[in-house]
């Protein structure tokens, strides 16, 4: 809920995917989820649907996301799993080509950058598929954006303990299996997660305006 440029953050992430042809959000929300349920209650975002789960006790990165999916969803459905707290403006389409074409159950944005200290790394297999997650280092490399696809199937069978963490725990056991798909590319990206770079949101989103849904 960090304004940014007179909107919360996490409604600016609502509006860029929006432009994608998303109309339907659950956000996985715990400190705030008040106010967060209450902001899109009383200014819809037009054209899409915005509801929430919240968190009794801390689920981690995946079980929040799982928390969220629905009792009747299928082992065929398809799901876009997004961090609230970072945007990257990469169509996230094409990763569902690998679920659909077979070749992976579950897919991520991988976005190339010329200094990954501050972050972790993707370690890629010969067919471009996630090999392993890497600790941070200085140099060139690709970091995990924080968007990632799946097939239901993948998120079912997900283990029933909680927390549950995507880099810790459901992405390590998926790329054991070969079957985690990297589309990597180059695009601008905010990450909010510091001080330094909440200060630099403001630049962000006005630079980028044209990106969001009006």
């Amino acid at each position: 809920m960090a304004p940014v440029n007179g909107r919360p953050f996490i409604e600016w992430v609502v509006r860029y995917y929006a432009t994608c042809g998303f109309t339907r959000f659950i956000l996985s929300t715990g400190y705030l989820a008040g106010v967060i349920a209450k902001h899109f209650s009383v200014q819809p975002v037009s054209g899409v649907e915005v509801s929430s789960r919240v968190e009794i006790s801390p689920l981690g990165t995946a079980g929040g996301a799982l928390n969220c999916i629905p009792a009747d969803a299928t082992g065929d459905s398809q799901w876009l799993v997004v961090n609230g707290d970072s945007l990257v403006f990469a169509n996230p389409l094409p990763l569902f080509d690998s679920i659909a074409s077979g070749r992976a159950d579950a897919a991520l944005l991988g976005l190339k950058l010329p200094d990954t200290s501050r972050y972790g790394t993707l370690e890629l297999d010969a067919n471009h598929h996630l090999a392993a997650f890497r600790e941070k280092r200085p140099g060139a490399g690709t970091i995990n954006a924080g968007v990632y696809a799946f097939k239901g199937a993948a998120l079912l069978a997900q283990p029933d303990h909680r927390p549950l963490s995507m880099e810790l725990d459901v992405f390590p056991q998926l790329a054991s299996t070969g079957r985690v798909a990297v589309e990597a590319v180059e695009a601008p990206f905010l990450d909010i997660g510091t001080p330094e770079s909440l200060a630099q949101a403001e630049r962000f989103i006005t630079e980028n305006q044209a990106r969001f849904l009006s």
